[in-house]
C-alpha cells in the first residue's frame, strides 16, 4: 500500500514538473518568437502586411487623443471599443503607439465645454449631433467621433465616423468600424512621413481654377505638396534630368508624383500634349477629369433649355492611344441627385421644390477594386460614357458606373427643365450601367512614336521614350467631379461633395482622394478598405421588451447555481463520510 502511494506521489510530482517545464519553455520561445491567433470569422484582428510594415518602421511615439469617451448610444460604444482594440492591436506590433480616450463634454461648465468644442473644430475635428433616447424622451448631444494624432511636432486630425448618404445609422457605424484600420494606419503614415509626395494641377487650358478645387486642394495639402503649373510648352515642366552618377549615366526624373487635369475647356497644342505624354512615358501618374460634352447648369439660369454639344480639347487621340475613348454623349439616370426648382411663392417668399435631375447621376462602384470599396455614392454632373480599346500590356478596371436604369443621349443634346414636369418613361431608361471612371495600369505606348511633331524636334535636345515605364492613370468622363460649390450668400467654398441645397454629402472627395492615393502610393493602404467586418447589432426593440426578464435572469441565475452547487456538494460529502 505504501509503495503504491509513493508511486502515485512520484507520478504526480513528475506530472507537475513536466507542466512547469512546458510553461517555462513556451514562455522562453514566446520571448523570441512573436505570434498572435485570430479566431474571429472575419479575421478582424489580423492586420494587413502594409499596416505591419508601417508600424514596424516607427522610430518615435505616435500619440492618439481619441474623443470617444462619454455616455453614448450602443452603436458609438461599439465604435469606441473597436477603436481601442485596434490601437491595442497596433501596440502589439509597435511600442511607439500610445493613446488616451477623452470626454470633451466632461466639464459641467457650459462655457468651458464650448471653448473645448471650438478648439477641437479649429484643430480639424468635425462635430456630430446625436439624438439620444432616454426614458424621458430624446436628448440632443454633441460628440466629436475622431482623434488628434501627434508625432514629434506635427499634429493631424482624423474622423472615425463615416458620413453616408441614405444609409441607416447602423450601416454607417458598420462602415466606420470596417474602415478603422485604414483610417488609423493612413493617419500614422501621413503624420510620420518625412518627405511629402507632390501633386500638380495643370493650368492654361481652361481648367477648374484654384477656388473651384479649393476644398480638394486643402485636403490634399494635409498629405502632399500641391502646385498649380501652366505647361506653356516648357519641356522641363513635368520632367527633369538627374545629375550624372559615378558612371556618367543621366536619368530623366518626374517633377511630380501625379498630375491632375481637371475639366479643360480649351485645346491642348502638340507641345503641351508631348510634355504630358513623355511625363507618362517616364512613369508619371495622371488623373484625367475630362468632359467630352460641354453642358452647364449656368445656361439654365435664365432660360428653360440649353444644348449639350461636343467639346474637343484635342486629347482624344492621346487617350485613344492609351486604350480608351470618351464618348460624345450624355448619360441620364433614374438614380439621380435632386435640384431645387422655383415652383411659386408662399408669403412673399419663393417656393422651392426638389426634383430628380437625371443629368446628375449618382454613380456607384463598378468593380470590387479597393479604390472604390465602401465609398458613398458619387455625384456626377453631365457625365459621359467610356469605351475601352484593346491594348497589349494594359490592365483596365472600371471604377464608377451609372445604375441599371440609364438612358444615353447623343449630341447635340437638348437639355430642358420641362422634363421635370412629367413622370419619366422608364422604358427609355433601359441601358445597363455605363462606365464613367476607368483605371488603366501597365506600360503605355507613346502617341508620338514614329510621328514626332516639328515644333518638338526643332526645340533642341529632348529625351524621348516610345514605351512607358510601368505606371497608371485614372480617367473620369466628368470634369465637374472635383468642383466644390460656393455658399449661396457669402460665397466661400464649401466642402467637396456637399450639396448645400439638399444638404447631402456625396462621395466625390473620398473617391478623388483614394484615386490620387492609389496612383501615388499603390495598392498597399487602399487594399485595407476591402476588408469586411460585420457589426452584429442587437435588436433594440426586443431589448426594451425583455429588459426586466434578462436582468432577473442574469441576477438570480448565478445565485441559484451557487446554492444548488453547495447543496450537491453537501450531499456528496454526507454520503461519502457517512460510510
Amino acid at each position: 500500500m505504501n509503495n503504491k502511494r509513493r508511486y502515485t506521489q512520484k507520478a504526480a510530482l513528475l506530472q507537475f514538473g513536466l507542466i512547469i517545464s512546458l510553461i517555462v519553455v513556451v514562455n522562453i520561445i514566446g520571448s523570441y518568437v512573436f505570434t498572435r491567433f485570430d479566431l474571429t470569422s472575419e479575421k478582424r484582428y489580423t492586420l494587413s502586411q502594409a499596416s505591419k510594415d508601417i508600424l514596424n518602421s516607427l522610430d518615435d511615439y505616435v500619440y492618439f487623443r481619441v474623443y470617444l469617451e462619454g455616455d453614448f448610444p450602443a452603436g458609438f460604444k461599439k465604435l469606441r471599443r473597436e477603436t481601442r482594440e485596434m490601437l491595442d492591436e497596433f501596440r502589439a506590433y509597435s511600442k511607439f503607439i500610445d493613446y488616451d480616450f477623452i470626454n470633451p463634454s466632461e466639464s459641467s461648465n457650459q462655457q468651458e465645454r464650448n471653448a473645448t468644442y471650438q478648439l477641437l473644430v479649429e484643430r480639424g475635428l468635425n462635430p456630430t449631433d446625436l439624438q439620444v433616447r432616454t426614458n424621458e424622451g430624446t436628448q440632443q448631444q454633441l460628440i466629436f467621433p475622431g482623434a488628434l494624432v501627434n508625432y514629434r511636432d506635427k499634429e493631424m486630425a482624423v474622423d472615425l465616423l463615416e458620413s453616408q448618404v441614405n444609409m441607416s445609422p447602423e450601416a454607417a457605424l458598420n462602415s466606420s468600424v470596417r474602415n478603422l484600420e485604414f483610417k488609423l494606419i493612413d493617419i500614422i503614415n501621413k503624420v510620420t512621413r518625412l518627405q511629402q509626395p507632390s501633386i500638380a494641377f495643370i493650368e492654361g487650358h481652361g481648367e477648374l481654377d484654384a477656388d473651384e478645387v479649393y476644398d480638394l486642394t486643402q485636403t490634399l495639402l494635409q498629405s502632399y505638396r500641391v502646385d498649380r503649373i501652366p505647361l506653356n510648352g516648357r519641356l522641363n515642366a513635368l520632367t527633369r534630368r538627374s545629375e550624372p552618377d559615378n558612371n556618367g549615366h543621366v536619368r530623366i526624373q518626374t517633377n511630380y508624383d501625379a498630375i491632375v487635369i481637371a475639366k479643360p475647356t480649351a485645346s491642348f497644342d502638340e507641345k503641351d500634349k508631348f510634355i504630358i505624354d513623355q511625363y507618362v512615358m517616364h512613369g508619371g501618374k495622371v488623373l484625367w477629369l475630362v468632359d467630352p460634352v460641354i453642358a452647364s447648369m449656368d445656361s439654365l439660369q435664365n432660360t428653360e433649355s440649353t444644348v449639350g454639344v461636343d467639346l474637343d480639347v484635342k486629347l482624344d487621340d492621346m487617350l485613344f492611344k492609351y486604350g480608351l475613348r470618351l464618348n460624345k454623349n450624355l448619360l441620364l439616370d433614374l438614380n439621380a441627385a435632386a435640384i431645387g426648382v422655383r415652383t411659386g411663392e408662399a408669403g412673399g417668399r419663393p417656393q422651392i421644390d426638389f426634383f430628380r435631375w437625371f443629368y446628375f447621376p449618382l454613380l456607384e462602384q463598378a468593380s470590387t477594386h479597393p479604390l472604390v470599396k465602401n465609398i458613398n455614392a458619387v455625384k456626377g454632373e453631365f457625365v459621359s460614357s467610356i469605351d475601352t480599346m484593346i491594348r497589349e500590356g494594359i490592365k483596365k478596371t472600371p471604377l464608377l458606373k451609372t445604375s441599371g436604369y440609364t438612358r444615353i443621349a447623343g449630341t447635340p443634346a437638348l437639355i430642358s427643365l420641362s422634363m421635370l414636369q412629367t413622370e419619366p418613361d422608364q422604358r427609355m431608361f433601359n441601358r445597363s450601367g455605363q462606365t464613367v471612371a476607368l483605371l488603366l495600369e501597365g506600360q503605355f505606348q507613346s502617341l508620338y512614336a514614329n510621328r514626332m511633331p516639328n515644333e518638338i524636334t526643332s526645340s533642341g535636345e529632348i529625351s524621348f521614350r516610345e514605351e512607358s515605364l510601368p505606371t497608371a492613370m485614372i480617367v473620369v468622363a466628368d470634369g465637374d467631379m472635383a468642383r466644390n460649390q460656393f455658399h449661396g450668400q457669402q460665397g466661400y467654398p464649401l466642402p467637396l461633395g456637399y450639396d448645400q441645397y439638399t444638404r447631402q454629402t456625396f462621395g466625390n472627395k473620398d473617391f478623388l482622394l483614394n484615386a490620387l492615393s492609389y496612383l501615388i502610393e499603390g495598392n498597399g493602404l487602399i487594399s485595407i478598405r476591402s476588408r469586411e467586418i460585420m457589426l452584429r447589432q442587437l435588436d433594440t426593440n426586443k431589448i426594451q421588451q425583455t429588459r426586466l426578464q434578462w436582468q432577473l435572469f442574469n441576477t438570480l441565475l448565478p445565485i441559484a447555481l451557487v446554492i444548488l452547487f453547495g447543496m450537491i456538494l453537501a450531499w456528496v460529502r454526507k454520503n461519502r463520510y457517512a460510510k
